[in-house]
């Protein structure tokens, strides 16, 4: 009797380690299989990627482009949210500048606030000669230089987010003063650059339609934010209810959209220089090979 024991003991503990092999072996296939499926959405999406970066991208430099051509080129649409989310937002930056500063209390720096942006945006526009001035030495695509101008942006709209002080309000203005400046004189450049010399006229005219157009839509939500935020009180002399907002909370859901936005401008200024950087370096290397003939 004990060996009849002894050998259904073995029978079940032979049973036990086939079953416990059996699922050894499944969870080794579905971790193959779990591991196989992340590797191929992996590969699949770094393929739609790719497909996106290289769709009729710009293969030169100076090719002319009609208006029809124009407005079908992905590269453009990119170009055309960078400027409307990046140099445009900059701009409207500067319109609500008196008011932004009154709701901070800092109300009595209005004017040297104005003057700090205008400088600065001067000295943007001086720095987007840098590009030509170093071209024999550093070989960069214009593009290129034109996502890092915006880069400080969205960094000043988050300062501005964070803290209303003197020092970061004049901080933030002098970075979107540089950042917009450098946008507003690199902009027609790009425009010939990209999508011919001759046609530049036109097709920068059908660029900067974005200002406008980003002007009444950003106006527009930074003052719903401050209506929101906003008492009424009677104005004595006008005889009629005015709206008057004080504190960080007028413009701080203002700057978080804003910086928002600028992100999307900033992205939208890379994707474009990755697609236009093979037209730039080809440009470079005709010319080098022509003076090299010329020589």
């Amino acid at each position: 009797s004990f060996s009849l024991y002894e050998s259904s003991f073995a029978r079940i503990d032979n049973n036990d380690e086939h079953e416990l092999h059996k699922e050894l072996i499944s969870m080794e296939d579905n971790d193959a299989m779990n591991s196989g499926s992340v590797q191929s959405m992996m590969i699949e999406k770094s393929f739609c990627f790719a497909s996106v970066l290289e769709k009729e991208k710009l293969t030169m430099l100076g090719e002319e482009h009609t208006t029809k051509m124009l407005i079908r080129r992905w590269d453009f649409w990119l170009y055309y949210i960078a400027y409307f989310c990046g140099g445009t937002i900059g701009l409207v930056y500067s319109n609500n500048l008196g008011q932004i500063s009154q709701s901070l209390g800092h109300g009595s720096l209005t004017s040297s606030l104005v003057t700090l942006y205008s400088t600065c945006s001067f000295f943007g526009r001086l720095l987007a000669a840098v590009p030509d001035l170093f071209s024999s030495k550093i070989h960069f695509a214009r593009t290129g230089w034109f996502a890092a101008a915006l880069i400080p942006t969205p960094i000043a709209f988050i300062l501005l987010a964070i803290s209303g002080t003197k020092t970061t309000l004049q901080l933030g203005t002098s970075l979107i003063g540089l950042s917009s400046g450098f946008v507003f004189s690199a902009a027609v450049s790009i425009t010939s650059e990209l999508f011919g010399p001759n046609s530049v006229g036109m097709n920068h005219n059908i660029l900067i339609t974005n200002i406008p157009l980003g002007s009444c839509l950003y106006g527009l939500l930074a003052a719903l934010v401050y209506d929101s935020n906003a008492t009424s009180r009677r104005d004595s002399i006008w005889l009629r209810e005015m709206s008057m907002c004080m504190g960080r909370k007028c413009y701080m859901q203002t700057f978080i959209w804003w910086s928002c936005i600028s992100i999307v401008g900033l992205v939208s200024s890379f994707l474009l220089f990755l697609r236009t950087k093979q037209a730039y370096d080809g440009y470079e290397r005709n010319k080098t090979r022509n003076r090299i003939q010329a020589s």
